[in-house]
């Protein structure tokens, strides 16, 4: 009998084991991504003291930039599960992880280049889409400086998924946090014109995000370069040789991903243009409500980033025990955010809207009112957000990306962007109808993804060989 009941608290043990590593991994990655979200929200408060229009060129431009950015993330993501997948199939190796790196930052510099050309234009751009001549000219002037950042943080994020990959993130943390006040800084110098330098606006500011990128790369790359658990790695030896199994391996993964990240930033932003026809009240409170999800998302992304790893190292030794642990143990944290936050939408929601309007003016009644209302709705997608995003992450910790694309294209667009226009438009709901869309596309989302994961093994996602030198 004593012997029957001895693996339920070794059971226990390795759950509580799984639950203090996922959190450990977690946290920094949370904060990382909190501070890298406030070097655009630092950059929109300056322009606010430019003015109006300036607000308005800059959204213009971040909006335009965000969709190809979020598009080159999604690509060298993939290095984040090959790494991992490789340390837990051999814990020391160096080579093969070197090589997935080096070849994350060839994906980077490969990408980059068509999409500079592109932003590069982007005052055409804007223009063939109707956006006001003047407006767009300021955007274009932006884009042009802003532009150059995009290739240093995505070598920020390739050598943030190593560090992360080795369960030791809080490098990426504190580079993050420290480039919070560098951009802080130099676009507000380079804005408005610090003593001998001239003001120079928009155009000032995407400098100012560029360098903060570039220090965010460099400080990284400097902290990996001399602490001596990541420098036995030597990442940044031979980068010119190049390694074409693995960088298709890199594109095989990640465009996958990255069309899975258009595709829910793309639904959101429809959703936006879609609030703007409803009408400026609409659209103003549906700019307050998606405040909070944005940032709590943040939050979920975080333990859906340890998912990727910590399943990915179980993966790659072979413990498929370990790899449905792993990944319960960061889908239930996720859930637990989604609970928290949830409630604090729903119950709270005039108190929040507060932190934007005063409440007691009777010019924003109609506003305020509207927000609290979407709020609702914020809080009951949070659970599908969660769902969707830790899934994900659990699911590309096996190496799985082509199917959740699937389901994001479906989901967010065959089904959220349908349903926003018809409960929006044909039913005449307005926002309500637009927010009951997004609810249901991440609803649609997440539950075939949360299914597939559930049926790993029967799928056969989780017999696959580990990708390690021979398959690479």
């Amino acid at each position: 009998m004593t012997d029957i009941a001895r693996p339920v608290p070794a059971a226990r043990g390795a759950w509580a084991t799984e639950a203090r590593a996922t959190l450990s991994l977690a946290w920094p990655m949370i904060i990382t991504q909190m501070a890298q979200m406030a070097l655009g929200v630092t950059d929109v408060v300056f322009m606010g003291w430019l003015g109006p229009e300036a607000v308005a060129a800059g959204a213009l431009a971040v909006n335009l930039n965000l969709v190809f950015l979020i598009f080159c993330i999604g690509l060298v993501t993939a290095t984040a599960p090959m790494i991992a997948i490789e340390l837990g199939r051999a814990r020391h190796s160096v080579r093969d992880v070197r090589r997935s790196v080096r070849q994350g930052f060839w994906a980077a510099a490969t990408v980059s280049v068509p999409v500079w050309i592109i932003l590069w234009h982007g005052e055409d751009i804007l223009i063939a889409f109707g956006q006001d001549p003047m407006l767009a000219k300021q955007a274009g002037s932006y884009l042009r400086t802003l532009q150059w950042g995009i290739l240093p943080l995505l070598g920020y994020i390739i050598l943030r998924n190593f560090i992360g990959a080795l369960e030791r993130p809080r490098a990426a943390m504190a580079v993050a946090i420290a480039a919070f006040f560098v951009n802080a800084g130099l676009v507000y110098a380079l804005m408005f014109g610090a003593p001998g330098l001239p003001a120079l606006g928009l155009t000032g500011a995407g400098i100012g995000t560029s360098l903060a990128n570039l220090f965010m790369f460099l400080g990284l790359a400097g902290i990996i370069s001399l602490d001596r658990r990541f420098r036995r790695y030597s990442l940044f030896g031979r980068l010119w040789r190049p390694d074409w199994v693995r960088y298709r391996e890199i594109w095989r993964l990640g465009l996958p991903i990255a069309l899975t990240l258009t595709f829910e930033v793309g639904v959101f932003n429809v959703a936006a243009f879609m609030m703007g026809i409803v009408g400026a009240d609409a659209l103003a409170a549906h700019a307050i409500a998606m405040q909070f999800p944005s940032l709590t998302f943040m939050a979920m992304l975080g333990f859906a980033l340890a998912a990727t790893v910590r399943v990915g190292l179980a993966y790659g030794r072979g413990d498929l025990i370990g790899v449905g642990r792993a990944g319960w143990t960061a889908f239930a944290m996720a859930m637990g955010i989604a609970l928290l936050t949830a409630l604090t939408m729903i119950l709270a929601g005039r108190t929040l809207v507060g932190v934007f309007l005063d409440l007691g003016d009777p010019a924003n009644q109609t506003v305020i009112s509207l927000a609290v209302t979407f709020l609702v709705f914020a809080g009951l997608f949070q659970f599908f957000d969660a769902g969707q995003v830790s899934a994900s992450g659990m699911l590309r910790g096996l190496g799985d990306t082509r199917m959740p694309m699937i389901y994001a294209g479906v989901g967010y667009w065959g089904v959220g962007v349908t349903l926003c226009v018809l409960l929006g438009f044909v039913t005449g709901l307005g926002g309500i109808g637009i927010w009951i869309g997004l609810v249901a596309a991440l609803g649609a989302v997440a539950i075939p993804l949360t299914v597939r994961w559930m049926r790993r093994d029967r799928l056969g996602l989780t017999t696959r060989p580990a990708p390690d030198a021979s398959h690479l």
